[in-house]
């Protein structure tokens, strides 16, 4: 199942490049979403074993994050069915005028979504840290085309920038991994204990115990969390490199600078994957390194950093917010807010663990959803200032209260799930004794709930003045269905937390030294 969890995308994505026809590779991409979250679905119901010697496997972490990936690529595979239809008729979303639009675009715009939802799914799955960099670094390949999708200057630009600074963060993240072996060079794992995938046999920990003298040293996560004698200066310096090198993929501050172009020259629907899945996958680097960090007694030195990343993402986010004209980068300044909002729930440890696996899944949701319909919005208006937009709720509807109710959900508004996610870390913030965290996080959620209020509200109210050329006679099914079904879910997570989803999450903050 694991193997296959990585196979299908990929397969799938190499058949979308040779396919000929735009209805068979839609199909494809839709089959494909289909068939990859049903198995992460059987997942949940019955973990399958490791493989490839536990260099894959599937643990609460990973559980999680494959999980988020998979239903937003499920959603999104769906909009894209009436996205390039409309494409294809003309009616372009990201308004470029005279778009040269043929063919290819389409056919590298499918194999590539594929090929990313595969990579995504590598780093989730990996246990081993350097499956995991070539899975990240191969995100950065597959996603590129896709951020240049309308072959217009301003997209070359942002993909550019993505490229060169990405690769920038990915080759520090590799030297993060020389320095990972090095801590571990002359550690020794404990025989007979037991990986974090639990079907990993024994007799592989003990032949892993013996290979720790004979040769190099493992980079498994399950033998690096049971080895003594790791060199703690090294380890703390592997934990820098990995947390500047995947924390510049990830968008923290002041790394983020490829993201707000990024996010604001892709397709609606790229910016949703991009938000939503992709910087989920960077930060599950850093989570992973820092369970090792846990692990050797030095949590204090990652939740420290954590802490300084988070805090300073968030306030670059919050001031670029309140100057902000473009919407769609109004939403990646937001996206870098919560990935700060994650970062300080790690650093806080306890309870906020807990919170910032929560905030994973809420963020995820509800950012989509935002993005989603902002192509919807795109559609209509034809432009992405903020200012020339007035009555979304009127020229369309469905996505004016879909609009909205984003906009309340992704500042942390009840009875929406941010809430619950954002509060929990606030409440850890004073469980740990520190008041000056708990009193900038939320001065620093309010000037970004002012600063998102005062574009997000003018554009739903007043007369609509929708482009006459562009505005379409009633709103897509496929465009308004798949935010709406995202909108439900961050609802229903701030109302009802599934058991079994409870007790992953709980997994999830133990691993990482919270509760």
């Amino acid at each position: 199942m694991i193997a296959a969890l990585i196979l299908v995308p990929f397969a799938a994505g190499g058949i979308a490049f040779l396919w000929p026809h735009d209805r068979g590779r839609r199909v494809l991409l839709v089959l494909a979403a289909l068939a990859h979250t049903t198995l992460v679905a059987a997942a949940w119901l019955v973990r399958p074993p490791p493989e490839l010697g536990g260099r894959l496997a599937i643990d609460a972490t990973g559980l999680l994050f494959l999980s988020i990936t998979s239903v937003l690529f499920l959603v999104a595979a769906m909009y894209c069915v009436g996205y390039l239809a409309r494409e294809r008729r003309g009616g372009h979303v990201d308004f470029v005028e005279h778009l040269y639009f043929s063919n290819e675009p389409e056919t590298v715009f499918t194999g590539c979504l594929l090929m990313f939802l595969a990579a995504m799914t590598l780093v989730t799955l990996s246990q081993h840290f350097g499956w995991m960099w070539v899975g990240v670094e191969a995100t950065t390949l597959a996603s590129a085309p896709l951020i240049y999708f309308h072959r217009h200057h301003r997209s070359l630009e942002a993909t550019w920038k993505y490229l060169l600074i990405c690769s920038v963060g990915i080759a520090l993240a590799l030297l993060g991994n020389f320095l990972l072996a090095a801590a571990a060079a002359d550690g020794v794992i404990e025989e007979g204990a037991q990986p974090v995938a639990a079907a990993v046999d024994r007799t592989h920990v003990a032949d892993a115990a013996a290979n720790a003298v004979a040769g190099p040293p493992s980079m498994l996560l399950s033998d690096l969390l049971h080895t003594k004698g790791i060199r703690v200066s090294w380890l703390q310096a592997a934990f820098l490199f990995f947390l500047v090198g995947y924390g510049t993929k990830m968008g923290l501050a002041p790394l983020h600078t490829w993201l707000p172009d990024a996010h604001s020259e892709s397709p609606s629907v790229v910016s949703a994957l991009l938000s939503g899945a992709l910087l989920n996958c960077a930060f599950l680097g850093i989570l992973r390194v820092h369970q090792v960090c846990v692990a050797a007694g030095v949590a204090e030195f990652s939740q420290n950093l954590l802490l300084i990343f988070g805090v300073l993402s968030m306030a670059v986010a919050a001031t670029f917010i309140l100057g902000q004209t473009d919407f769609k980068r109004m939403l990646a300044y937001s996206s870098v807010e919560h990935m700060g909002i994650m970062s300080i729930g790690v650093g806080l440890g306890g309870v906020g663990a807990f919170g910032a696996a929560m905030h994973a899944i809420n963020h995820s949701l509800a950012k989509a959803t935002l993005f989603l319909v902002a192509g919807n919005i795109l559609t209509v208006y034809g432009t992405k200032t903020a200012r020339d937009i007035h009555g979304v709720m009127r020229a369309i509807p469905f996505s004016g209260v879909l609009w909205v109710a984003g906009f309340l959900a992704i500042t942390g508004a009840p009875p929406f799930g941010p809430f619950l996610s954002e509060f929990t870390v606030l409440k850890a913030a004073f469980d740990e004794g520190r008041p000056w965290i708990a009193v900038t996080y939320l001065a620093l959620l309010a000037l970004v709930f002012i600063g998102m209020a005062n574009i997000v509200m003018p554009m739903a109210q007043g007369e609509s003045n929708a482009n006459p050329r562009l505005r379409t006679p009633r709103e897509d099914w496929l465009a308004v269905l798949p935010p709406a079904a995202l909108g439900i879910l961050v609802l229903a997570m701030g109302i009802y937390v599934p058991p079994d989803l409870n007790t992953v999450l709980h997994e999830v903050a133990r691993s990482l030294g919270g509760n």
